[in-house]
C-alpha cells in the first residue's frame, strides 16, 4: 500500500494510508450451520470506489456473508477475489491486512477507554506506548480532517453520543488501512441529523476511493446513498441492481417474494375521551440517575400517540412504569378516571385488570417464555380468563382452538400450537405477542419497538393490526426509534431527550428534520 508522508510542524512524520479503489467479488460462497444453509452459492461483485447496498429479510444471509468476508466465518465453499486476485480470508486479522474493515451493528469499543486508546488497542504503533500514541494521534488528526470525522480523541467512549462512537469505529478501520469498509445496520440508533452526517462521511470516503458495503433494512437509505444493491432471500442473491434503475417497491417485492404495501392508508381518526393521563412523572434508576423528569401527557380513545427519541432517553422506563413492571415513584397516573399515586399497589396483573395491554420492547425476554409451546404463550398473562377454562381448570382444547383462530387471523407461522416459541422467527414471535395482546381487546395498548428486527412483510401486517385496533377505539402509546414508523402511524408525536419531553407535534405535520432536532436537544427554531 502506498503512503503519504505528513508533518505536523515537528520532526516526526507519520504514514497515512492512500485509498486506491479496490473491488471485491464473491463467487459461489456457501456456508452451512448444521443442516441450515445460511448462504447457498452466493455470487456478487462490488465495484471499486462505490457504495454497494445489501438488503434482505432477517435470516436471508446478509450478515453471514459479510462475516465470511471479514474472516469471522470460514465458508464451506466458494472463493473471494480482491482486485481480481483470489484471497484466503482466514481471520479478521487476515481481513484487516488485506484492507477490509467492518463496523458491526453493536460497537466493539471499551467504554472506559478514551477514543485514542480504543483506536490504539491491538495496534499500538510502536514498542514505546508514548511514541506510538503520538504517531497514531497525528494520523487520527489527519484522517479526521480529511474525512470530516471530527471527534475529541481524549474523551471517554462512555461520554460520547452514539453517532460519535460510530465515527470512532470508522476511524479504527481507516487507521488500519481499510480500503473496503463494511457497515452492518449503521443507522439503527442514529438521529436523522446523525444519519445525514454519517452519509456525508461515507460519500467523502467513497470520493477518496474507499469501497463501502452497506447492510441496511431501510430502503430509503439504499435509494439515497448507494450506486448498486444486491437483494438476498433464503440464503441466495436473487437480484443485483443499479440503484437508479430500481425502486423501494421493487426491492421490497424481491426481498419478500411478493408485492408489499410500503405506504399506510389511514382512515380519519375518531378521537374520543381521554383514557390515560400522566402528570409530572419522575423516576430514579437503581443507580440513582434521573431517567424521567416531569413527564406529562395524555392520550385518548382512537388515538395513536407516538413517542420518538434515540434509545436510552427514558422511553423504556416510561413503558415499564405504565405497564406495572416498575413502581410509580413520583407523579400520578390517571386511567379511565382512576388515579394511581406513589405507594399504591401497581403490577402487571393490575394493569391487565384495568384493560391495558403491553407489547414489550424485548419480545424474547419479556413477551414470551421461549421454551413454552405456542399455545401456552398465546394466553400468557391472561390464563385466568374464563374463556380459557372449564370450571377451575384450564381447558386445553379451548386454548388450542382459540390459538388456531388467532394464528390464522394474525398470520403466525408455523401455525402449529405444539412447537416451542423459540422455533419461530423473530417476526412471528412478534406477531404471536401482538395477537395475544390485541385479542385481549384492551382499552389502552402500550407497545415498544413494534417492528424491531422484523421482516418487511411482517411489518406490513403489524401496521394493519395496529390501525385496525385504533379504529376500534383503543388508545395506543407507540414507542419507536424508527421515525418513518412514528410519522406514518401517529396522530400526535411527543419527543423525549434525556428523560424529558422536549417537544410535541401533530403526526401530519411532522418532518424528520424537526423531530431530529428535538431528539438531539436542539432548538427547533435554530
Amino acid at each position: 500500500m502506498t503512503t503519504i508522508e505528513i508533518n505536523e510542524g515537528n520532526d516526526t512524520s507519520v504514514s497515512l494510508p492512500s485509498f486506491s479503489g479496490s473491488s471485491i467479488e464473491l463467487k459461489k460462497i456457501t456456508k452451512r450451520f448444521g443442516h441450515v444453509i445460511a448462504n447457498e452459492e452466493v455470487s456478487l461483485k462490488v465495484e471499486a470506489g462505490t457504495i454497494h447496498g445489501i438488503v434482505g429479510e432477517n435470516g436471508a444471509g446478509k450478515s453471514t456473508l459479510m462475516n465470511i468476508l471479514f474472516g469471522l466465518y470460514k465458508p464451506d465453499g466458494g472463493s473471494i477475489y480482491l482486485d481480481g486476485n483470489i484471497v484466503d480470508v482466514t481471520s479478521p486479522e487476515k481481513s484487516i491486512s488485506l484492507g477490509i474493515g467492518m463496523v458491526h451493528q453493536h460497537f466493539m469499543l471499551v467504554p472506559t477507554f478514551t477514543v485514542l486508546e480504543n483506536v490504539m488497542l491491538g495496534n499500538e504503533g510502536s514498542f514505546s506506548l508514548k511514541k506510538g500514541e503520538k504517531t497514531i494521534l497525528q494520523r487520527l488528526q489527519k484522517l479526521s480532517s480529511t474525512y470530516g470525522l471530527n471527534v475529541d480523541f481524549h474523551s471517554l467512549i462512555l461520554d460520547l453520543p452514539v453517532g460519535m462512537q460510530q465515527r470512532v469505529e470508522i476511524l479504527k478501520a481507516l487507521n488500519r488501512g481499510a480500503k473496503i469498509l463494511i457497515l452492518d445496520e449503521p443507522t439503527g440508533v442514529l438521529t436523522p441529523q446523525e444519519t445525514i452526517g454519517l452519509f456525508e462521511i461515507l460519500n467523502s470516503l467513497k470520493n477518496k476511493g474507499v469501497t463501502i458495503i452497506l447492510i441496511t433494512h431501510k430502503l430509503k437509505e439504499i435509494m439515497n446513498i448507494t450506486e448498486a444493491v444486491s437483494v438476498m432471500r433464503g440464503g441466495k442473491v436473487v437480484a443485483n441492481l443499479k440503484t437508479n434503475n430500481t425502486s423501494p417497491a421493487e426491492l421490497a417485492e424481491k426481498m419478500v417474494g411478493r408485492k408489499v404495501l410500503l405506504s399506510i392508508e389511514k382512515k380519519e381518526s375518531k378521537i374520543g375521551n381521554k383514557v390515560l393521563t400522566v402528570k409530572n412523572l419522575n423516576h430514579l434508576s437503581k443507580d440513582g440517575v434521573d431517567v424521567l423528569k416531569n413527564v406529562s401527557f395524555s392520550i385518548s380513545e382512537g388515538e395513536i400517540l407516538g413517542v420518538a427519541g434515540v434509545a436510552g432517553n427514558g422511553q423504556s422506563e416510561l413503558l415499564d412504569i405504565l405497564s406495572g413492571i416498575e413502581q410509580l415513584q413520583r407523579g400520578e397516573i390517571e386511567i379511565n378516571q382512576t388515579r394511581l399515586l406513589p405507594g399504591e399497589k401497581w403490577d402487571p396483573k393490575k394493569v391487565r385488570e384495568m384493560s391495558i395491554a403491553h407489547v414489550p420492547e424485548d419480545r424474547q425476554k419479556r413477551g414470551l417464555i421461549l421454551p413454552f409451546y405456542n399455545y401456552e404463550n398465546s394466553i400468557l398473562g391472561y390464563q385466568r380468563k374464563e374463556r380459557y377454562s372449564s370450571g377451575f381448570l384450564l381447558d386445553k382444547n379451548k386454548i388450542l382452538n382459540l390459538f388456531t383462530e388467532t394464528a390464522e387471523q394474525f398470520d403466525v407461522r408455523p401455525r402449529n400450537p405444539n412447537i416451542s416459541s423459540n422455533k419461530l422467527s423473530g417476526g412471528n414471535q412478534q406477531k404471536l405477542v401482538l395477537a395475544r395482546e390485541i385479542e385481549s381487546q384492551p382499552k389502552i395498548l402500550l407497545i415498544g419497538q413494534p417492528t424491531r428486527g422484523v421482516d418487511i412483510g411482517a411489518i406490513e401486517r403489524i401496521y394493519e393490526d395496529l390501525l385496525r385496533l385504533k379504529d376500534s377505539g383503543t388508545a395506543i402509546l407507540l414507542v419507536s426509534v424508527e421515525l418513518d414508523e412514528i410519522m406514518s402511524l401517529s396522530d400526535r408525536i411527543i419527543v423525549m431527550n434525556q428523560g424529558k419531553i422536549v417537544g410535541e407535534t401533530m403526526g401530519s405535520n411532522a418532518t424528520e428534520i424537526e423531530l431530529g432536532k428535538m431528539m438531539s436537544g436542539l432548538d427547533r427554531t435554530n
